[in-house]
């Protein structure tokens, strides 16, 4: 608002540059412009003070739908004021000279003009629709309406008003119609969760069978490898014991061969002592043959008396003696 003074029958008034400002004085108008600074005379002077910076109205309209459902509209219009004498003449702007201030309510005259003729659009445009439609295009029809409908209104330009921007914050029905509208929606987005968990397990399951196959594939060729295994070890193990029963026959026949070698040799050995004894046995007979009697007996007596055991005393007695020289003489005779 402008700053106001007075001294005595004098006043001074200053204005922001955001204000318009209309002096009249006596009935005429004395000046008029932005951001004025002047003195004037409070008992003759009438000045009006028209904010000419944007303002914004916000929009809160609750209409009914084709289908009967309750809609509600939330917005916002900006405006700005784009002459200021044409407005001042059509709305009350005086300011009080003691205080400054309005002496009635015109922001309020003029915003309730401007979201009167914004509501009608909305409400028109509402009752053409179902509740579907308004929810399904409603912010941007509307947005389009209305800026056309208060650029387009005569009566918005009767006021030296300008429309700057409409802007549709959202469209909604009741809670419990949007929970219901909702509900389809949200079915569908949980059927296509279900749906997704559901490819989910079945391509889990799907890769678990496959992991399976793979696992039980592999056990199949470990079985196969092992059975290989065992027949290689089986035949290895054949392999070797028939070489070992071989060796060993080998080794036993060897060993047989040896031993029948080293007992003939042993009987021939026997034979050749043998055969040299009984040689050496028949050349001695031999030679006894055609030896005496008398070199026989001492030859038996020297025998005898090699294998005689040591004698230390020797003790002849005539009972001894006297045979054995008896028989001796006897023999002896006999053979002469």
């Amino acid at each position: 608002m402008a700053e106001l003074k007075r001294w005595w029958f004098v006043g001074h008034l200053r204005s922001e540059a955001s204000t318009h400002v209309l002096h009249h004085a006596a009935g005429h108008r004395v000046r008029s412009g932005r951001g004025l600074s002047f003195w004037f005379l409070p008992l003759t002077a009438s000045i009006s003070e028209v904010p000419v910076e944007d303002r914004d109205l916000p929009l809160l309209v609750s209409s009914r739908s084709r289908d009967h459902q309750e809609v509600t509209v939330q917005g916002v219009v900006s405006f700005r004021v784009t002459d200021a004498e044409r407005l001042a003449e059509r709305v009350d702007f005086t300011v009080d000279l003691a205080t400054g201030k309005w002496r009635a309510t015109p922001m309020e005259v003029v915003t309730q003009r401007l979201a009167e003729l914004a509501q009608q659009v909305v409400n028109d445009w509402v009752s053409k629709v179902t509740v579907e439609e308004a929810l399904r295009g409603g912010v941007e029809q509307l947005r389009d309406r209305v800026t056309a409908a208060l650029v387009q209104d005569p009566a918005v330009g009767d006021l030296g008003l300008q429309l700057v921007s409409a802007r549709i914050a959202s469209v909604r029905p009741t809670a419990e119609v949007e929970r219901a509208l909702q509900t389809p929606t949200r079915e569908r987005i949980q059927q296509s969760a279900d749906r997704a968990t559901f490819e989910r397990r079945a391509s889990a399951v799907e890769l678990e069978r496959a992991i399976a196959e793979n696992e039980l594939q592999n056990q199949i060729e470990l079985a196969k490898r092992e059975e290989e295994l065992i027949l290689t070890r089986g035949a290895n193990e054949r392999k070797r014991m028939t070489e070992d029963v071989a060796s060993k026959q080998i080794e036993a026949a060897a060993g047989a061969e040896r031993a029948t070698l080293e007992a003939t040799t042993q009987a021939d050995g026997l034979r050749l002592v043998e055969a040299a004894k009984i040689e050496a046995e028949t050349a001695r007979v031999a030679i006894y043959k055609d030896l005496p009697a008398q070199v026989l007996w001492g030859l038996a007596v020297r025998e005898l008396a090699g294998n005689l055991p040591p004698v230390e005393h020797l003790t002849l007695s005539p009972e001894l003696v006297g045979p054995a020289l008896t028989r001796i003489a006897d023999q002896w005779g006999t053979q002469r």
